[in-house]
């Protein structure tokens, strides 16, 4: 089973994953790991914080001269602006000699939408500095550090991952609009919103900066799409194998995500059976059954089809707004403002990489599950076997559908 934890404060001295059931023997690139986490630092409408940090990955255990050993793989992204937070975020009882920045009073105003009143109800904190650490979205860079690793497991054996960011705000997307892997793909990292539709992109953008003028935030929605994934993943026979499922559990867990959507996703409420199943047709050469659409997006039963994957997540706006909303300070109880953190516009952009790492996390444990082994010279010859088996399923029943 692969697994991981995170530990570690949005201003606290950095964040560790601790990165469990790699295989042995998989090369990693450090390079694209490190792309990864510069990937999730960008995007139209960020905030001051991404000015600061440049996040990088150190390696501390699991890893030895380039490859995997089958250890436990410690990973760590240090915290540049640490440096501002040492009198505030200090570890020890008493404030060390030479900590640096300033003391921060207590925040006592929750925001709403956030994790403030309910966690500090939770663990009894009377300053929600405690519980909002925590609960900051600066965590993801911890999951997009172990989700890189993922990813680079399922793209030795040909499974590739990208996304594109759909909705920001009341701009989106023409209603029917499909965008290809390819597409998804070829969409520039310095795209400001990684939008397919470069009008619509500049829509936008423009949407962000009346939102910004406004003192608020914007939501909106990206999709995930991984290609090459093998029929078979997941399974239909317990509700928690069901690969579906875990996706959407992990899409859900993303900070301020609040739906997902698999394929056409809500679509398929309100669409007659005969536009929403996809049909299945002969191959026109030996190989799988053809599908000339995918509104399951790649899951049939809980179970991989051969199709791409195609997972949607919503994103809420983001909780901090520089003109707050109306809370109560937990000192007195009395009405006040909402607290006002150092916070984004939209992040949507960046929630679709961290989306791609949690895609990337939960289809490789899926695929250890079905091709594993405590090495990758294992998974090579269980992926190959299954593979000439499915070849061969297929071959023969297309050799005697063919005419005498």
């Amino acid at each position: 089973m692969l697994r991981f934890l995170t530990a570690g404060e949005s201003h606290g001295q950095a964040l560790v994953v601790m990165l469990d059931g790699m295989p042995a023997g998989l090369q990693l690139d450090i390079d694209a790991l490190n792309a990864q986490l510069r990937r999730r630092q960008g995007g139209y409408g960020r905030g001051r914080r991404m000015a600061i940090e440049s996040d990088h990955v150190e390696i501390l255990a699991g890893v030895r001269h380039g490859r995997t050993t089958g250890a436990p793989i410690s990973l760590l992204v240090r915290n540049r602006d640490w440096v501002n937070w040492q009198q505030t975020m200090h570890v020890e009882a008493e404030m060390p000699e030479g900590a640096t920045g300033v003391q921060r009073p207590d925040v006592t105003r929750p925001r709403p939408g956030h994790a403030d009143l309910a966690g500090a109800v939770k663990y009894g904190h009377t300053d929600i500095r405690n519980v909002l650490e925590r609960a900051s979205a600066r965590e993801t860079a911890a999951r997009v550090a172990a989700g890189s690793l993922a990813r680079q497991l399922l793209a030795r054996f040909g499974v590739r991952i990208a996304s594109h960011v759909s909705v920001v705000g009341d701009a989106m997307l023409p209603e029917g609009r499909t965008v290809s892997f390819d597409e998804a793909v070829a969409i520039a990292e310095d795209a400001p919103l990684r939008c397919a539709d470069a009008d619509v992109q500049q829509r936008m953008i423009a949407a962000v900066d009346a939102a910004r003028d406004a003192g608020d935030t914007l939501g909106g929605a990206f999709e995930v799409i991984a290609t090459g994934v093998p029929i078979g993943l997941g399974s239909h026979v317990q509700w928690d194998r069901k690969l579906d499922g875990r996706l959407g559990q992990a899409m859900m867990c993303i900070h301020a995500i609040k739906a997902v959507g698999i394929g056409i996703g809500p679509e398929v409420a309100v669409r007659p059976g005969s536009r929403v199943h996809d049909e299945i047709r002969p191959a026109g050469e030996a190989g799988v059954p053809l599908r000339p659409s995918n509104n399951a997006g790649g899951l049939e039963g809980g179970v991989t089809n051969g199709e791409d994957v195609r997972v949607m997540g919503f994103m809420k706006p983001i909780s901090t707004l520089m003109n707050p909303l109306r809370s109560v300070d937990l000192t007195t109880m009395r009405e006040e403002l909402a607290a006002i953190e150092r916070s984004d516009v939209c992040a949507v952009p960046a929630a679709a990489v961290v989306g791609e790492a949690m895609v990337a996390f939960v289809l490789a444990d899926a695929f250890l599950e079905k091709f594993g082994g405590d090495s990758i010279d294992e998974i090579d010859a269980h992926y190959a076997a299954t593979a000439e088996q499915v070849r061969q399923r297929f071959a023969a029943r297309h050799e005697v559908s063919e005419p005498a």
